[in-house]
């Protein structure tokens, strides 16, 4: 498996003239932002599973969380996890393996404030706080008033949907609601 952490970020502090090098090049390709941020740029990392003898080569939508590795790797090893042992992780072994096009239902994901995936919904709660990172000028996903985007339509989160989809943000909102009283993402 190979995978990285979070999105792009080209000056966190570091003299090593990566901005000036970047020659119009963007870390982040379509994506939204970036490393301490909300929108995708930061939150969509890269991941791909290679196991001859077991996966076909392929392209997967399938929402995976790192956080899932725990659970999925002790199903693929037959190990039993206890309840409290990774109360966020879900086993999506079917999906890494590439038997199933799906996989976990919704994924709470944070960088300041908390949004919600789910299928190819993202809300973004209100949060304040500056919208873009002056330092490494990272939109953060900061914003008053709550953010929907359909990603499947627009991966580079630029139409807030939010106004128009009003249904689907209160349904969104409430599960993280939920979720967030419970203190875990299942």
């Amino acid at each position: 498996m190979f995978t990285s952490d979070n999105g792009p970020v080209v000056d966190d502090g570091y003299k090593d003239d990566a901005v000036q090098k970047l020659d119009g090049h963007n870390p982040a390709g379509p994506l939204r932002g970036g490393k301490y941020s909300n929108f995708e740029g930061g939150t969509r990392v890269p991941f791909i599973v290679r196991w001859l003898a077991k996966v076909k080569p392929g392209v997967s939508d399938a929402l995976v969380c790192q956080i899932d590795f725990l659970m999925s790797l002790a199903a693929l090893t037959g190990q039993k996890l206890e309840v409290d042992d990774a109360p966020d992780s879900f086993s999506v072994l079917p999906a890494l393996l590439g038997e199933s096009k799906t996989g976990r239902d919704h994924l709470v994901e944070h960088a300041g404030a908390l949004s919600l995936r789910q299928s190819h919904w993202k809300y973004i709660e209100p949060g304040g706080g500056a919208k873009v990172l002056a330092n490494t000028r990272t939109e953060t996903g900061n914003d008053p008033g709550g953010q929907l985007y359909n990603l499947a339509d627009d991966p580079g989160e630029t139409k807030n949907l939010a106004s128009e989809q009003q249904n689907r943000v209160k349904e969104m909102s409430a599960l993280l609601q939920k979720l967030r009283a419970q203190g875990r993402s299942r």
